[in-house]
């Protein structure tokens, strides 16, 4: 099981847009909520993904996750138990010298927010924030999809 490190800002504006490489459609819905073992499954595109995440330490910056693809007819379907109304949002894919910056764009659930993650090797690995990357709002449980 990998330790999930990141980092969580909102976005100003839609500059990031210029520096995609990738769009991702991502309809999410959550099977458990509860903060020591959220389980979330995913349709990205035209794959499933089934993913455990343990509670978040302190800062909200890590936790271990476990992530595994699963048959599309399967993720379909997992989503029809979903707590709540699943999450849609559009996921761009931004390269950031070493690093990668995945930023969300909500269309259902909190329509209009774009949230940024970007993922780290360790805790204190610096990087540069680009000038679109505003707010930092890790740890913030309000801007947890499990959450919203």
């Amino acid at each position: 099981m990998k330790k999930e490190i990141e980092r969580k800002f909102l976005v100003i504006g839609s500059l990031f847009k210029k520096f995609s490489i990738e769009k991702k459609h991502i309809l999410q819905g959550y099977l458990n909520k509860d903060p020591d073992r959220t389980v979330r499954v995913r349709l990205i595109n035209e794959e499933g993904c089934l993913t455990i995440k343990g509670r978040s330490n302190k800062e909200g910056t890590s936790r271990l996750e476990w992530e595994k693809f699963i048959p599309k007819s399967e993720a379909k379907s997992l989503l029809e138990l979903a707590m709540d109304m699943p999450i849609e949002k559009i996921r761009y894919i931004i390269p950031h010298g070493s690093l990668t910056i995945e930023v969300d764009e909500f269309l259902s659930h909190k329509k209009g927010l774009v949230l940024a993650e970007i993922e780290l090797p360790m805790e204190n690995t610096p990087f540069k924030k680009p000038d679109w990357l505003g707010k930092e709002v890790t740890g913030n449980p309000n801007y947890y999809n499990s959450k919203m």
